[in-house]
């Protein structure tokens, strides 16, 4: 078996197709998978990655529900772009789970898969960072157990939720900064900048309903999301950003990094979740680029990256 993989999720139709590209993928030994509040509220989440590992025929992955809410402070306002159930109101749609939701929540699920397992494990947390720096802060001797986290979150050169916040950062910027300052655990930050770029467009779309009741199903999650980025994007098409960051995870190398200072503001600001990448050249002095040095997703060779997706999710590798 090949990489072994914990994905923290939010599910959310980009992520819907993240939990399928590693369930599909053979050479991804898929240990479990946690939940968290954002792109619907936590019981929502929970429920629909359950049910996307049973249409994905893999009702051996364990899930635990996390965190319901962020670290610091409450409040939070929960995406809109993926509808009221996260999956385009299709939520209903899916086969129901046959695997009981873990008993145990996601940090000790977490740790007891990462304390299990023969070599390190990735962990790819594509939704808000709470579970993962809760394990982190409360579980330091794990660190040596995880082989890197591959995030989805944050920007270079922009936001999505405020004009300099990415969702996913702006969801809990505290657990953000926590994890991103970890200095014992590699980091990849897979950020919208990139993500963007690898969008997809109707004709991509239509291979994937074609090519099977998987498919079909994940093409039919995308209409609010359809709708949403047919505005941004300016043509009919949709930003699978977390399946840009599994995609990573299960095939290191397939985007390109550079290692940058990064940070995250946690002030109660408008720039409240903004990843500032310090992209100066001249960094001897610690001093000049505060935070950790971690590495970057900036380009890929995106219709390969656009490719090995669909590929996966059409079983046609």
């Amino acid at each position: 078996m090949g990489t072994k993989l914990i994905i923290d999720t939010d599910p959310g139709v980009d992520d819907a197709f993240a939990i399928a590209l590693a369930a599909m993928s053979a050479d991804v030994d898929l240990l479990g998978v946690t939940t968290v509040f954002g792109n619907v509220p936590l019981a929502m989440t929970t429920a629909n990655a359950r049910r996307l590992l049973q249409l994905c025929g893999r009702p051996d992955v364990p899930v635990a529900a996390g965190a319901a809410r962020r670290l610091v402070y409450g409040g939070e306002r929960n995406g809109k772009v993926h509808g009221a159930d996260g999956l385009s109101g299709r939520a209903g749609s899916l086969p129901e789970a046959t695997r009981p939701l873990e008993s145990q929540d996601a940090v000790s699920l977490l740790v007891s898969l990462l304390e299990a397992s023969d070599e390190p494990v990735t962990i790819a947390p594509i939704g808000p960072l709470t579970n993962i720096a809760a394990l982190l802060a409360a579980h330091p001797g794990v660190r040596d157990k995880i082989a890197r986290i591959v995030l989805m979150g944050g920007g270079v050169a922009r936001g999505n939720i405020t004009a300099a916040a990415e969702f996913n950062i702006w969801a809990d910027p505290e657990a953000a900064r926590r994890v991103i300052a970890e200095d014992e655990v590699p980091c990849v930050m897979v950020p919208l900048d990139l993500t963007h770029r690898c969008a997809v467009d109707a004709a991509w779309l239509a291979k994937l309903a074609a090519s099977g009741p998987i498919g079909e199903a994940l093409d039919a999650f995308t209409p609010d999301y359809l709708a949403y980025y047919r505005r941004v994007l300016g043509y009919d098409g949709i930003v699978m950003h977390d399946a840009v960051a599994v995609a990573e995870a299960i095939n290191p190398g397939i985007l390109q990094t550079e290692t940058y200072a990064v940070n995250v503001d946690t002030t109660d600001g408008p720039a409240r979740g903004m990843t500032l990448v310090d992209r100066r050249i001249a960094l001897d002095d610690p001093e000049s680029a505060p935070g950790r040095r971690i590495e970057v997703a900036t380009d890929t060779e995106l219709d390969g990256l656009r490719e090995f997706v669909l590929s996966r999710l059409t079983g046609s590798r």
